[in-house]
């Protein structure tokens, strides 16, 4: 259970510095981007460490999930705007 936990706050720094690194208005505001943040980081989290890419508690694990969380936020802007 912890280690969800530590991947959820991973996932909310992660959120923030994907709102860093891709400026911009968001859709959703900050709360969906702290949502994407954690999605980004449990998916990016599971793959990396399923594949044998890192194991816990490497630097890589962060750098994954800030990755999942710009992938996801890139996703997501896309859709929105072309739905509004």
């Amino acid at each position: 259970m912890l280690g969800i936990l530590g991947w959820i706050v991973f996932g909310l720094i992660a959120g923030a510095l994907a709102k860093l690194v891709m400026p911009g208005r968001d859709p959703g505001g900050i709360l969906v981007t702290m949502m994407l943040g954690i999605a980004g980081a449990l998916v990016a989290g599971f793959l990396g460490r399923s594949l044998g890419w890192y194991g816990a508690g490497e630097p890589a694990g962060f750098v994954m999930a800030t990755l999942g969380a710009v992938l996801l936020l890139f996703i997501y802007r896309r859709f929105k705007t072309r739905a509004a």
